[in-house]
């Protein structure tokens, strides 16, 4: 979207997005996408005269829908109306186990959303989505063979019901061409922004130092492994048996074979449960607990590299360096 001039007249083209709301939509997800936007139109003078206006509406399958926060919003749209808009955001379905997700895709109004969704015409219609309304958008097929993000304690069951898209739940926001995903349910606040950020990264900029937003691109400081929901009775024995023995070498056929498994299954189970090598999820794990160590003792950074499994305590600075970076 851009201005330009025909016949020396200017011609102001509006960003329209196209907010989704259901009864029992995450009520802080939704306020967030509102307030970022109409902040960011509200702003986009002060840094540049040159950017369209931002318009948000609220789009439902009836009139008036209730947040989980007993909020109430007047739809200014029918979901028929989708494609009239450039961006089309989906938000938290309120949810927060695997079973809730799934009754909730199931309602009336969720089949409703999920069908509008699979209508939108590509070229013409970004999809964003954060938290378990990512669900509702890979319930479309849209996702199959894309690169995706969801909450990260949903990332086994969605791998499950979703087994074709490469799903990251390290990144806090994935951009896969016209799709658009993000975390946990206050990753809604850097998906506003990665919305912003497309327009213009100057506004996007300046709403995050009006609204003092922190940059989180990663989820992965937020991620307790032993919390993932998956029921993978190997890669739970894999787990119990890396962290007893955390402070010693690595080898995966060794563990394998202790576990009564094949290489090749561990490292295929392990990656359908955590999408994650057998090695990448030991360094994670070494990460966390000398983190923890860090934290909570006065042991050296040698004493905990060696507590963590690594000789040279530059190797382990080195790692934990580079998670500083995406996280």
């Amino acid at each position: 979207m851009g201005s330009g001039v025909y016949d020396s007249i200017a011609i102001v083209y509006v960003m329209r997005i196209g907010l989704i709301a259901i009864d029992g939509c995450f009520g802080s997800a939704v306020a967030s996408v509102i307030d970022i936007v109409r902040v960011a139109d509200g702003a986009r003078g002060d840094i540049d005269p040159r950017i369209d206006p931002i318009e948000l509406a609220i789009l439902g399958p009836k009139r008036r829908v209730t947040t989980t926060a007993s909020m109430t919003l007047s739809v200014d749209h029918p979901l028929s109306e989708s494609g009239e808009f450039d961006v089309v955001v989906v938000p938290a379905l309120g949810t927060l186990t695997a079973a809730a997700t799934h009754d909730a895709l199931q309602s009336r109004d969720a089949r409703s959303v999920i069908a509008s969704l699979g209508r939108l015409d590509d070229a013409t219609t970004r999809i964003a989505a954060a938290c378990t309304g990512v669900f509702a958008v890979a319930e479309t097929g849209r996702m199959h063979h894309r690169r995706a993000t969801t909450s990260w304690f949903l990332g086994p069951e969605f791998l499950k019901r979703y087994p074709t898209v490469a799903l990251d739940l390290d990144t806090m926001v994935v951009v896969d061409g016209n799709l658009v995903t993000a975390g946990a349910a206050f990753a809604h606040i850097d998906l506003a922004l990665s919305l912003v950020r497309s327009i213009s990264p100057d506004l996007a900029q300046h709403v995050a130092k009006l609204l003092i937003i922190d940059e989180r691109p990663s989820q992965a400081a937020f991620v307790a492994y032993e919390h993932l929901r998956h029921e993978d009775p190997i890669v739970v024995e894999f787990e119990r048996f890396v962290r007893a023995r955390l402070d010693e070498p690595f080898n995966v056929a060794f563990v394998a074979q202790s576990l009564g498994t094949s290489r090749r299954t561990l490292e295929r189970r392990v990656r359908a449960a955590l999408n994650l090598t057998p090695l990448g999820f030991v360094q994670r794990l070494r990460i966390e607990r000398a983190r923890h160590l860090s934290a909570t003792t006065d042991l050296t950074s040698a004493e905990i590299a060696l507590r963590v499994g690594y000789a040279n305590a530059e190797t382990l600075r080195s790692l934990l360096r580079r998670e500083r970076r995406r996280s």
